[in-house]
């Protein structure tokens, strides 16, 4: 096997949360493009076949299911029917995300939950499904984010803390299931992507964010795409437990 085999998903079946729009859109299509069939999920079904043509145009094959991760059952159907269809899970990518940024004082308990339901939980319960049918050599790739590990100037508390847990999860399950599962977990922390979360960004806040970036431009979530594609594959047989940055130097200034 030449190093390049390494990167390729080649028939392997990988299940994308949050598949409806944005980075889920990326990893899918780059799953896809580097071999695999995709299970998408979202709760905007409507969108989701957008993104199943784009991975039929790669030549795999697409199943959608609707999905709300932060409800236990819907993250198990979502598996159960990955499993019905392909007959295994190879790599699950926890994608599913929403974000808030409501000052601390005003934030309602209601508004903080949603986040950790999703973002937090909704990993969690996704990842507990597959993981009880993963077998061997399989990978879970977390999706937290910067402000996991720093600040960027927005209220963003809930946020925040879901991504942080997202890290502290992504380690404790390496650790639960390297050994005895032969399952690896790993997250990435995306830093400042085009997608529709940062066009609610107040006008004029992402270029108040450039000095930061040592690269000096927003990211492209096809360079997302790679790191994930990597970290679900072979190439990354011998990375667990970690978060990686993906965020064109924000984390060390």
């Amino acid at each position: 096997m030449s190093v390049l085999d390494k990167f390729t998903l080649k028939d392997r079946v990988v299940v994308v949360t949050g598949a409806s729009s944005g980075l889920g859109v990326a990893f899918a299509k780059a799953s896809a493009e580097a071999g695999a069939d995709v299970v998408l999920a979202a709760r905007r079904t409507d969108k989701l076949e957008n993104t199943a043509e784009l991975v039929r145009l790669a030549g795999r094959e697409a199943l959608t299911v609707a999905t709300d991760v932060s409800e236990p059952e819907q993250a198990q159907h979502m598996i159960d029917a990955a499993m019905e269809k392909f007959g295994k899970v190879d790599v699950l990518i926890n994608n599913a995300g929403i974000g808030t940024a409501f000052p601390a004082t005003k934030e309602t308990p209601e508004q903080f939950r949603q986040v950790i339901d999703v973002n937090l939980n909704g990993s969690y319960w996704a990842a507990q499904a597959a993981g009880k049918v993963m077998q061997p050599g399989s990978a879970i790739v977390n999706i937290s984010s910067v402000l996991g590990l720093t600040t960027a100037g927005l209220p963003q508390a809930a946020y925040a803390a879901s991504k942080a847990g997202v890290i502290g999860l992504t380690r404790d399950l390496a650790q639960q299931w390297g050994m005895r599962k032969g399952i690896r977990v790993n997250a990435i922390a995306p830093g400042f992507f085009a997608t529709e979360m940062t066009d609610q960004y107040h006008e004029g806040y992402l270029e108040s964010m450039k000095p930061r970036l040592l690269l000096g431009r927003l990211g492209d979530p096809e360079e997302l795409a790679a790191t994930v594609v990597w970290l679900s594959s072979d190439a990354a047989a011998y990375v667990t437990g970690q978060t990686i940055p993906v965020d064109g130097g924000i984390t060390v200034t």
